[in-house]
């Protein structure tokens, strides 16, 4: 009678709580959340009784594989047969080893050390009337030492190392009579350990023994070519976990006070197509892998309907009895994920068309929903390096803060995290080819010395601080820029009429009054030719573009001129004179509407030269004429120009690593040249200031902890930014530690500076101006060919947790740069002269834009006020998507001019002139004077007027030239 009170009452609960498919709507929900905040990095911590946990799996590690009376396991089988190349004889030999696992364990400060007892080592041939009081005391001592230095065990029962002796004479998990055997395994396990143990994992990742044992064959015991198989051994997994679980409950518990359950991993997928379809098989997918064995245990005690509906009568079915006897014999969900074979499908059967991803965060979300908010206990996660890497992984730990940094966000109930692995082992399929541990062994001493990785470090570090804590220099900062502050924007360049488009129409239209106001060209006749010269007003672009500048509310603009353009022949005699006409215009009327212009001479771009055509084809900048030629073009441009432009930029990021540095070395002459042009010839006329713009990313040590990845940090500082920084603003010559590393590597590649070009260098600049993107992280750690630079023996990486598109948005990476400017070169003032992020042209919110600017400008500002950095202005980069495509602040749409959200919010930041404390007074700067667009007295002057003959309902329009007198006020074309 009790048996069917209890199912009753199951099925009446299971009617009530379970919520099919709950989880489906989480692709849903993250789409929805804010983008990019919600992908910014988390300052956080965890609850204060978060379980900080490391691992080990007992065949991985302990070794001693026939010590002590140990049985065989179906690992030690397979790992002889076939063509595998290593053991798991020796591994780590924890077995003789407890010293230092201990060791390391209480270094890295975790509250919680899971491992998993070998069957074998406590019964030999799986049953308890071999029992090996030998292998038992081995575990009694780790668990002893554990508690020694305050370290909870949590202990799984069954890490894939079944007896052999069960798998040749029952067929292992093939065989329900292993249901009875685990449990009497189990029995003696708690009584035994039970006292000191409150966590307890029955079988770790049974996707794995049942799929890859006795399926693809890939791990232990191997079978193959049979595709049902798989199906009933998880069938047998879960009712001897359930067996498992009834006995703990109702023997131990009440006295041990532990919890139990089964550890289920899982990958994470996302869809091909927004489709409910493509959910519904992202669902599918995960029912497959982790569903299989977690809808069972939390929900209904049954297997999720799209495995039902698919595989039919191929999966085994539960009677309502049994049902009642797996349902909801779990404790907590006990999680893992990860890089390796657990989380890995081998192939793309079970993705159902779908993409896989590495997103714990949202598989939390996906379990907390489907499974109705257990707590989570993430009982393994890491990532690996290859097997010939030692000490250093930064991938790994970079890729760990990342996982920390998922369960962190807020939503969902983790409990606890568990780093994978303590120390290097044999990694199952892929044996010694890769490392997973926190600490480094070395294979080939006797005693398996043990090293601290820096991912040991790292994890310490986070624990000991419970995670992610928010410092000073996270939070934004509130204050504001100098009442002369240069706000800006920058264009690569700008668009050129060489034929006036203004008043150029001679035709005569109707116009159609009456009906549709439309204007119809009248056939056949035209007005009189007209014979004036060309006025700035006659270009249509001119008076749009500046329009379209003002809108954004800055106070400078920054373009380039196309030298090629400007002098085609290369003869500064003979000039464009129409282009520079314009480029006069131009400047012209953006000194009416208040904006400064900043111009650019040459800017460097990989795709073109943009040198005129007999320099570009002798040679280019390796041509010993080019610099002098530069320097006639400079003059050129300041004595056509100079009059409207007082901020010019001889070259703009010539510092490319695609540029030698035979072309660094003339391209240094010539910026010196024209910049002494400057300042002899015109600057006591013009008064301008003249300098060139560096491209300088950011670059950070991967281990900010590390001298050695500090030194090649500053190496590649050094190679990208002093190449052309330290001969101008410092000593006149390269960095010496460029001169100096390339001395190591026997290369007389750098040109040496002779007194003469030293002098004609040095102190050419006015102020300091870069460029800046983007961060990346440098290691001297070689992991990964494809981002290595040999001649430099740097590693280049990205920390995973950064926001990217394309290159990672990394605000405090400028903030960097500016210091180092500082640090470098003392008081020069600092202007940033492009800073912009790309995004999708058509996402006119563009909310990435957006938190790019705000950030990046709030790093700024703590560089001036916090820093001291002498910063004169912020040019944001870039006006339009038409000149500049997938940086602008405008878009189009068919020809119309779009206003993304970015350029008000950018002009929000200009009108406040930063971040103003809340409740401050207003900062008191000096009204600029407005330009008068319409201040008119009479003059004789050409303008428009137009004769109206009217008729029969039809306006006949005529568009003539007449005179009449007019003064202009401040506006003249």
């Amino acid at each position: 009678m009790s048996r069917l009170l209890a199912l009753l009452t199951f099925l009446a609960f299971t009617s009530a709580a379970a919520k099919p498919n709950a989880g489906l709507k989480t692709w849903g929900r993250f789409r929805k959340l804010p983008y990019p905040g919600d992908k910014a990095f988390l300052y956080d911590t965890f609850p204060k009784d978060f379980m900080w946990a490391v691992g080990t799996a007992a065949y991985q590690v302990e070794g001693a594989f026939e010590k002590d009376g140990k049985g065989l396991s179906i690992w030690d089988t397979f790992t002889r047969g076939g063509n595998r190349m290593a053991t798991g004889d020796v591994g780590s030999d924890s077995y003789h080893n407890i010293h230092a696992d201990i060791r390391a364990i209480r270094q890295l400060g975790v509250s919680h050390y899971r491992f998993s007892l070998s069957w074998s080592r406590i019964f030999p041939n799986g049953t308890r009337g071999s029992y090996n009081e030998i292998g038992t005391n081995y575990y009694r001592t780790l668990i002893k030492k554990l508690k020694e230095i305050r370290v909870q065990p949590v202990v799984t029962l069954y890490h894939w190392d079944l007896p052999d002796h069960l798998q040749q004479t029952l067929g292992g998990w093939s065989n329900p009579e292993l249901i009875g055997i685990f449990k009497d395994y189990a029995d003696f396990c708690f009584q035994t350990f039970g006292d000191d143990v409150k966590f307890w994992i029955t079988i770790d990742n049974p996707f794995v023994v049942a799929r890859h044992g006795y399926d693809t064959g890939v791990v232990a015991p191997g079978i193959k070519n049979d595709p049902d198989l798989p199906f009933r051994v998880g069938h047998i997994l879960l009712k001897a976990h359930a067996a498992v679980w009834h006995l703990y409950d109702r023997h131990y518990r009440p006295r041990q006070q532990g919890k139990l359950s089964m550890a289920l991993a899982s990958h994470w997928i996302k869809p091909s197509r927004t489709r409910l379809e493509s959910l519904r098989e992202c669902q599918c997918s995960l029912d497959h892998v982790l569903g299989w064995f977690a809808r069972p245990l939390f929900t209904d005690g049954d297997y999720p309907p799209c495995m039902k509906e698919r595989l039919g009568s191929r999966l085994p079915s539960f009677t309502p009895e049994e049902r009642a006897q797996v349902s909801g014999t779990a404790d907590f969900f006990a999680l893992s994920h990860g890089a390796a074979l657990s989380f890995q499908l081998i192939n793309d059967s079970l993705k159902f068309g779908q993409q896989e991803d590495l997103d714990l965060r949202m598989l939390l979300y996906w379990v907390n929903a489907e499974y109705d908010k257990p707590p989570i206990f993430v009982v393994q996660s890491g990532w690996y390096v290859l097997g010939n890497t030692k000490t250093e992984d930064p991938k790994h730990m970079y890729y760990l803060k990342r996982f920390i940094a998922e369960a962190l966000k807020y939503g969902v109930n983790v409990i606890g995290y568990t780093a994978w692995s303590l120390i290097d082992g044999f990694e199952w399929h892929r044996e010694y080819g890769i490392r997973r541990g926190l600490y480094y062994v070395d294979f080939n001493t006797l005693d398996m010395k043990r090293e601290p990785k820096t991912s040991a470090t790292f994890y310490r570090n986070v624990i000991q601080r419970n995670g992610f804590p928010e410092l000073p220099e996270n939070r934004p900062a509130q204050g504001i820029f100098p009442c002369d502050f240069a706000w800006g924007v920058s264009a690569n360049s700008i668009q050129v009429e060489t034929t006036p488009s203004q008043f150029a129409d001679p035709s005569v239209y109707l116009w159609n009054i009456s009906n549709n106001g439309e204007l119809m060209k009248l056939e056949g006749f035209t007005a009189p030719p007209v014979r004036r010269t060309t006025h700035c007003a006659d270009y249509a672009t001119v008076r749009q573009q500046v329009d379209e500048i003002q809108k954004v509310g800055v106070n400078h603009f920054h373009f380039s001129l196309n030298w090629s353009a400007v002098v085609p022949t290369g003869d500064v005699a003979h000039p464009n004179t129409t282009l520079l006409g314009y480029y006069r215009c131009f400047t012209h009327q953006l000194l009416q509407a208040n904006v400064t212009p900043v111009v650019t001479l040459w800017h460097h771009t990989r795709q073109r030269s943009s040198l005129p055509a007999p320099l570009d084809t002798a040679n280019k900048w390796l041509n010993r004429e080019t610099p002098e030629a530069f320097a006639d073009y400079a003059r050129l441009c300041y004595r056509e120009l100079g009059a409207h432009v007082k901020m010019w930029i001889t070259l703009n990021e010539p510092n490319d690593d695609m540029v030698s540095y035979q072309e660094g070395h003339q391209m240094l002459r010539a910026h010196a040249l024209a910049w002494h042009a400057y300042d002899c010839e015109f600057r006591h006329t013009q008064g301008g200031k003249v300098s060139l713009a560096l491209h300088m990313d950011w670059v950070e040590p991967a281990f900010s902890f590390s001298r050695e990845d500090v030194e090649p940090a500053k190496r590649v500082l050094d190679f990208r930014v002093g190449w052309f920084a330290e001969p101008i603003f410092g000593s006149g010559d390269y960095p010496l530690g460029m001169r100096s590393w390339l001395r190591q590597l026997n290369s007389l590649d750098l040109p040496v500076f002779n007194e003469e070009d030293r002098q004609l260098v040095k102190g050419t600049y006015d102020f300091f101006a870069i460029s800046h993107f983007s961060t990346k992280l440098v290691t001297h750690a070689k992991e990964d060919s494809y981002t290595y630079t040999a001649m430099l023996e740097v590693q280049h990486m990205i920390d995973t947790t950064w926001i990217m598109s394309p290159r990672p948005v990394v605000p405090w990476g400028l903030r960097k740069a500016l210091n180092w400017v500082r640090e470098h070169y003392c008081d020069v003032p600092v202007y940033v002269m492009a800073n912009g992020v790309q995004e999708d042209p058509a996402r006119f919110k563009d909310s990435l834009r957006v938190y790019y600017l705000y950030n990046y400008i709030n790093e700024a500002l703590k560089a001036y006020t916090l820093d001291g950095v002498n910063l004169k202005g912020y040019f944001a980069y870039a006006l339009s998507d038409e000149r500049d495509p997938g940086f602008g602040m405008y878009g189009s749409v068919h020809k119309e001019v779009i206003i993304k959200a970015s350029l008000s919010n950018y002009r929000n930041i200009i009108q406040h002139n930063g971040f103003p404390i809340q409740g401050a007074p207003p900062q008191q700067c000096p009204s600029m004077p407005e330009p008068c667009l319409g201040c008119h007295v009479l003059v004789k002057t050409p303008v428009v007027g137009f004769l109206t003959l009217v008729g029969s309902g039809v306006l006949i329009t005529l568009g003539l030239i007449i005179y009449y007198t007019a003064k202009r006020h401040k506006e003249c074309y």
